[in-house]
């Protein structure tokens, strides 16, 4: 069985682990935000730093990486890694990847990707919203 990650952020530029083929592509009805918090690798717990999660949004599409996982010891290790790599992501969903704008049927369906989701109540990391001046102090 072949498994399939996504990432939209910085899973794009280094994802971490071993794959046999990845696919640029995007997917339906979310947007890229930079509303999650980062305490490990992009702050403290004081002063969280801002990484890319994913908002529900209709109409909207976002672009990204799609990496193909065939091994099954590749996959282990890749899920292994990326709990603790995305671990202050509290959602994982599986969405249609799509390769052309214009296509109706999807490239890959199954694809796995890792969202921040907004209830503080299981993500205490989420920041929400914040202008862009806040977000670009945060993020660089």
């Amino acid at each position: 069985m072949v498994m399939w990650v996504f990432g939209y952020g910085s899973l794009i530029w280094k994802p971490g682990f071993n794959y046999d083929d990845r696919l640029v592509g995007f997917i339906k009805g979310y947007r890229r935000v930079f509303y999650q918090g980062s305490t490990d690798h992009r702050g403290t717990p004081e002063f969280p730093g801002r990484t890319a999660t994913l908002e529900p949004a209709e109409g909207e599409v976002c672009w990204g990486i799609a990496y193909k996982i065939t091994k099954k010891e590749d996959q282990e290790v890749a899920l292994t890694y990326l709990e603790v790599r995305e671990k202050q992501y509290d959602k994982k969903a599986y969405v249609d990847l799509f390769t052309e704008p214009a296509a109706s049927e999807p490239a890959v369906s199954g694809v796995l990707v890792y969202i921040g989701s907004p209830d503080k109540k299981v993500n205490e990391n989420y920041l929400g919203p914040a202008s862009v001046e806040e977000i670009a102090r945060c993020v660089s």
